[in-house]
């Protein structure tokens, strides 16, 4: 820590803060991967994931606009605001902070359709959130590309193992997905209703003379049926 002076504050922070951002961003990743369609994870009830995925998202949000605040001001490097939102904008390094700013512009859009999704409807809001998962691969290569610390040493095992981990949640759902049975392919519980023919000539008169009355259809199990 004795190497950081006031001039050089402003670069560890910017560099810090997206580190943890990316660690940040990757759960966020892994646990929506993760989650089934009711929301839930095994082990845990429903209320408890929607507040750690709220909640952890909202700590990579707060994290984000540090780094991104701090990018901006630190004199070391010349970003500018626009370079911040627009891609390819940056004199500095171009193509891996114009990287940052689609990310970044995916994850602002995913903030505005969260905060107006009552409006937009559940449709739209859901079309938008499948960007989060554009938006984690885009930011991982930001990372490593606009950061030599990040392609080397620790810090490369650290992106290197984000990426792992996020292989394995999608590896994980995938078999989740390919061992479940299609609901066209169960069989049903009870079979369908079985047809009596409708022959008036097979059925025995009454007393009356008359064709006795057909019997009720009714559904029979299928153990039963034979």
């Amino acid at each position: 820590m004795s190497g950081i002076t006031s001039s050089t504050a402003l670069w560890y922070a910017s560099r810090a803060t997206g580190i943890v951002c990316l660690v940040l961003l990757t759960a966020v990743m892994v646990l929506g991967i993760m989650v089934n369609r009711q929301g839930r994870l095994p082990g845990l009830p429903r209320f408890a994931v929607t507040g750690l995925h709220r909640n952890l998202s909202l700590l990579a949000v707060g994290f984000l606009a540090i780094h991104v605040v701090t990018a901006i001001a630190d004199p070391f490097v010349t970003i500018g605001l626009a370079g911040v939102v627009v891609p390819l904008a940056s004199p500095y390094r171009s193509l891996w902070i114009g990287l940052g700013a689609v990310s970044l512009d995916l994850m602002l859009a995913l903030i505005v359709t969260s905060l107006a999704r009552a409006r937009i409807g559940r449709r739209l809001w859901r079309t938008v959130h499948w960007l989060a998962y554009a938006a984690w691969p885009v930011a991982l290569a930001h990372s490593i590309g606009s950061s030599g610390d990040l392609q080397s040493g620790p810090l490369l095992a650290l992106a290197v193992g984000c990426t792992l981990a996020v292989a394995a949640a999608a590896g994980w759902r995938a078999a989740g997905a390919a061992r479940a049975v299609p609901r066209a392919r169960r069989s049903p519980q009870f079979s369908p209703a079985r047809q009596v023919p409708d022959d008036r000539s097979q059925r025995q008169p009454d007393d009356r003379g008359q064709p006795a009355p057909r019997p009720l259809a009714c559904a029979v199990p299928p153990a039963a049926a034979g």
